[in-house]
């Protein structure tokens, strides 16, 4: 079933301002979501395993072949084409670096159904330019998936304008951008940007945990420290940044949208506050895990 956000936009009415509609004649589409009162995680993603949730990552590629990724839907990678230009092309999927393969565990190992594809934006080096990260962005959302997961910032102010466009573009298309804060106290973007879900660590064990900061720009916090990932070479390391917070927000973002399709990313962050552990329920209590 396509979804209507994917196809086609909805005829306007001779003389109607943009902004308006005559809804007496034509009334509204049906919209299937419930309210969003008494939300608690069984509600969010209780019995969800990511089925039908496409995600993207933008990073150094992802070893399909490492066995806590358990293979990709496709991998593509920003390359110079024949007139020096740069340009997606379909490529093997593998990772030099290690850091992208780290997030793709992580996300399978929050929702193994989900179906991940490789965005290779960064160098061997796991490091990267403002134009590549444009460009795999600007493509990513074109092919409307569900989740993107950055794991990666620029400090180029030069970029600031474009990549907001770009996020704002990925809300309205209901692609959720689930981006991770620098690990540094410098200037860096798109983490600061209204329409992402901005993402630093904890430090628990917990995958499923997650914090609401109520002190933005960094909206949530999730696990980060000393975390278990899949690395380069088929190895599991164990390895610390925000980084890998962020993959756990989009593992459960890609949980909650696989129970709940239709919820657009400003109703997916509002769910994501209200099961955050430090947000209370109608009770008074603190919430549990599902």
């Amino acid at each position: 079933m396509t979804m209507p956000w994917r196809g086609t936009g909805v005829e306007q009415f001779p003389g109607v301002p943009a902004w308006g509609a005559p809804t007496s004649r034509r009334p509204p589409e049906p919209f299937p979501v419930v309210p969003l009162g008494g939300i608690d995680p069984q509600w969010a993603w209780g019995g969800a395993d990511g089925s039908g949730v496409r995600v993207c990552i933008l990073d150094s590629g992802v070893d399909a072949s490492h066995p806590l990724v358990g293979g990709v839907e496709g991998a593509f990678s920003i390359v110079l084409d024949d007139t020096g230009a740069l340009a997606v092309a379909a490529v093997e999927p593998a990772d030099s670096a290690g850091h992208g393969t780290a997030c793709a565990g992580i996300i399978r190992s929050i929702a193994p159904a989900a179906a991940i594809t490789s965005m290779r934006v960064l160098t061997d080096a796991a490091t990267g330019t403002g134009h590549a990260l444009l460009t795999g962005l600007d493509w990513a959302i074109n092919e409307g998936f569900d989740v993107i997961n950055l794991s990666l910032a620029t400090t180029k102010a030069d970029y600031i304008l474009a990549l907001y466009e770009l996020a704002d573009r990925a809300y309205f298309r209901r692609c959720t951008l689930v981006v991770s804060a620098h690990n540094l106290p410098v200037r860096s973007f798109p983490w600061p940007f209204a329409a992402v879900l901005s993402v630093a660590s904890h430090d628990q064990e917990d995958p499923m945990l997650h914090y609401y900061n109520p002190a933005p720009p960094v909206e949530f916090l999730a696990r980060g420290v000393a975390v278990p990932v899949a690395w380069a070479n088929g190895k599991v390391v164990r390895s610390t940044g925000n980084s890998f917070a962020s993959p756990h927000i989009a593992g459960l973002c890609a949980l909650i949208l696989g129970k709940h399709p239709w919820l657009t990313p400003a109703q997916l962050k509002s769910v994501l506050y209200l099961t955050a552990r430090n947000v209370t329920d109608s009770s008074g209590e603190d919430h549990v895990p599902a």
